[in-house]
């Protein structure tokens, strides 16, 4: 495994994180999410991402379960804060109370005394800036969190919220997580270089575009059983995906490319992503340990700029189909 620092923060994370959403706690047994976990952690991934609405809470307590048995010092742990939670009008959000008490509860689930990365999982514009970076700032003087990050946030709030940091001497946010990939790629226009200005890592998620990036999905061929695809509980955000052709197609002409290196495609589209300036790791979810020991090969993959410019003007194919999830 190869680590970066996370943004400009003296944070060294894994390359490749390991995920949870749709995952543990939900579609996979926890036996098998506990050899998931423990094949990654044996792999040298440290960074482990996990979220409170992941399954209300399952999925950072199949986490904590599992890392218990590890040095916590060797373990980058995140988590996020945003989504309901529950019924009560508290109980959801980026207020100061739904914080507070989220992280207590987070911390609780993974059993653990701090967070290494706390995020925002989306934007709230119903709470002022200042009362969600305050929330924050106040946990990392508790120890409770050591660092701050956001995901999904527009490129306007991350500056803004930047502002906000300098003028009331908070500590800055290190971290966004949003979605990118060959075909995800609107954090180019103007979030990527946002972030980057301001010393924040870009931590991804589906780096293989729910699954498209792997090949398994064939224009004009059923899709394979057992896979996401294949699972309605799963699959309400791959339609927009499956029923472009056009983009099946090109996967398609990239997945031969993968060929010719003798390497898989999921290993391909990885690689990519650490190309891109600013990413500091790529997020995978794995639904059985041989998914994760293919992944990681993808950090000792090397791609030459011919190559990359090659898949880049394939890309160009499906370059308007670019829909934000």
């Amino acid at each position: 495994m190869k680590y970066r620092n996370l943004g400009k923060s003296g944070l060294r994370v894994s390359e490749i994180a390991l995920g949870s959403w749709l995952t543990y706690g939900k579609s996979v047994a926890d036996q098998t999410a506990e050899a998931c976990i423990r094949t990654a952690y044996e792999a040298g991934i440290n960074f482990f991402d996990t979220a409170n609405v992941y399954e209300k809470g399952a999925a950072e307590t199949v986490l904590g379960k599992v890392l218990k048995d590890y040095r916590r010092s060797s373990l980058v742990v995140a988590s996020k804060v945003y989504f309901p939670m529950g019924d009560g009008p508290n109980d959801r959000g980026l207020s100061r109370k739904h914080i507070l008490e989220s992280c207590d509860a987070s911390l609780k689930r993974l059993g653990m005394d701090y967070l290494d990365l706390y995020q925002c999982h989306r934007y709230d514009p119903t709470v002022p800036l200042e009362e969600t970076l305050w929330a924050l700032d106040d946990l990392q003087r508790q120890g409770k969190i050591l660092y701050a990050g956001v995901s999904e946030w527009p490129a306007d709030k991350i500056q803004e919220a930047h502002q906000i940091a300098k003028q009331h001497n908070f500590r800055p946010l290190v971290s966004n997580q949003p979605i990118y990939n060959m075909i995800e790629r609107y954090i180019e226009v103007d979030v990527l270089p946002v972030s980057v200005a301001n010393g924040m890592g870009q931590v991804v998620f589906s780096p293989l575009g729910q699954g498209i990036l792997t090949g398994k999905y064939k224009t004009g061929q059923q899709v394979p059983e057992g896979s996401r695809a294949a699972n309605s509980k799963l699959n309400s955000t791959m339609q927009k995906y499956l029923e472009n052709e056009l983009l099946l197609e090109a996967v398609g002409e990239i997945e031969a490319i993968a060929h010719e290196l003798e390497i898989t495609m999921p290993q391909l589209a990885l690689a990519w992503i650490l190309r891109q300036p600013g990413v500091s790791s790529a997020i995978i979810g794995a639904s059985r340990p041989e998914q994760i020991e293919d992944n990681i090969k993808a950090v000792d993959v090397e791609l030459t700029e011919e190559l990359l410019l090659g898949i880049n003007q394939i890309l160009l194919k499906v370059s308007s189909f670019k829909p934000r999830s």
